[in-house]
């Protein structure tokens, strides 16, 4: 979907009734009661994602009640990963269609996408959250178990944990040791030497420097 921010003229009720019912809300306590700042209401109000019904005497935009379901929509649809750009395209696209029940499978279709996504994501927060915890378990012998006076360079080889290797978040410390630690040099790779401090002082060679007078 495009991102391109562009305010949307024609996003208005459907039965053509204002948004609010009630009481109306001034921006500012709009943005309190959903967390969002003043600018942030502002700039849905911008975009033609949020409507205000009227103005106060002074200038104020005010919102029906409504506006606060609204803004907290648009809350979620950014934590599951839509950009205000696309919000808008989604708004638009819900716009365009007259007919309630195409309108409503436009949606479902989207959302049944964004579940598979979010189903996968905790997929792999499961298996981060496994590995922390296998990790801070290894990580609890060495605290515990370990004699303070083994040097670093042999918990490669550590029989304490009762396990044939490190959990990799382990491991990968070790595994960055051993390649800056080894004598022997990459496949392919030449060492460089440190060039040799120069003793000529100019076009004579050799000199000293003169003494002082």
């Amino acid at each position: 979907m495009p991102s391109t921010l562009t305010p949307l003229t024609t996003l208005r009720p459907r039965d053509g009734r204002s948004l609010g019912t009630g009481r109306s809300i001034r921006v500012g306590r709009l943005a309190r009661e959903t967390g969002k700042t003043v600018r942030a209401i502002h700039l849905y109000d911008e975009l033609g994602l949020l409507v205000p019904i009227s103005r106060s005497k002074g200038g104020y935009r005010l919102y029906g009640s409504d506006a606060l379901v609204r803004v907290r929509w648009i809350a979620k649809l950014q934590e599951m990963g839509f950009s205000l750009g696309e919000i808008q395209e989604i708004v638009r696209d819900w716009e365009r269609i007259t007919s309630a029940p195409s309108a409503m499978t436009r949606v479902r279709a989207l959302y049944i996408e964004k579940l598979r996504d979010t189903r996968a994501q905790l997929a792999r927060l499961r298996a981060l959250e496994a590995e922390l915890e296998s990790s801070l378990e290894y990580l609890e012998t060495c605290e515990t178990a370990c004699d303070p006076s083994r040097v670093l360079s042999v918990c490669p080889q550590c029989d304490l944990h009762g396990c044939a290797s490190a959990p990799e978040l382990v491991a990968g410390f070790h595994a960055t040791q051993s390649i800056a630690d080894s004598p022997t040099p990459l496949l392919g790779v030449t060492p460089t030497r440190a060039p040799e401090p120069r003793t000529d002082l100019g076009r004579g060679g050799d000199r000293s420097p003169p003494s002082p007078r």
